[in-house]
């Protein structure tokens, strides 16, 4: 309990941190060496699919999402970003099933209330489509995961990215008890972002 409470306090701050951090500088002339992308949480989309045997697949989206995108524009390499969504804030087709969806046998959404992809530092250089490993962080837990992102430019400061990312649920203890059996509900999650970010 003591080192779950530890986690969480640990991945809040820094979570603040990386935030506070990226306000500074979109208010900042200090750095201008890197462009700032802001998403555009109105219009943006963070959706979930898991199988499940012999009837319609579990189906949601999170509604609370947060995150940035930081280019460097000098050798870029030091290309950064983070994003998080809140797990109470959550819609799914079987809503009679939400409360046990945020108990502490799935997301325990009142230890961990924030799941967050990192992506650390990447490369990038203006192509259409971008291979990375994210750090994916849910449930107390954390896993290098790859990542294909799609991004196309709407317009001089507009860009969308796109990306699917599957995962397994039992890697992260998301069903625990009798709920860990994949027999019936299955164990890979598919989660596909559609995010919208304006220039900052």
């Amino acid at each position: 309990m003591k080192k779950q409470i530890i986690w969480q306090d640990a991945i809040l701050k820094k979570i603040k941190l990386f935030f506070v951090t990226i306000s500074l500088l979109i208010f900042s002339d200090i750095s201008l060496a890197s462009e700032k992308w802001i998403l555009d949480k109105s219009i943006s989309s963070i959706e979930f699919e898991l199988p499940v045997l012999f009837a319609k697949n579990v189906k949601g989206k999170f509604n609370t999402i947060e995150g940035f995108v930081e280019i460097d524009l000098d050798n870029k390499k030091n290309n950064k970003a983070m994003f998080s969504v809140a797990i109470a804030d959550i819609e799914i087709n079987y809503k009679k099933y939400k409360n046990l969806l945020l108990s502490e046998i799935f997301f325990d959404e009142k230890r961990f209330p924030i799941a967050l992809v990192d992506t650390r530092k990447f490369s990038y250089s203006d192509q259409k489509e971008v291979i990375i490993d994210v750090e994916f962080t849910i449930k107390g837990k954390s896993q290098i995961i790859p990542l294909t992102i799609k991004i196309t430019q709407l317009a001089k400061e507009v860009v969308q990215i796109q990306s699917d990312l599957e995962f397994s649920r039992t890697d992260f203890e998301i069903g625990i008890g009798s709920w860990k059996n994949t027999s019936i509900l299955k164990d890979k999650v598919r989660i596909k972002t559609n995010l919208f970010l304006f220039k900052g």
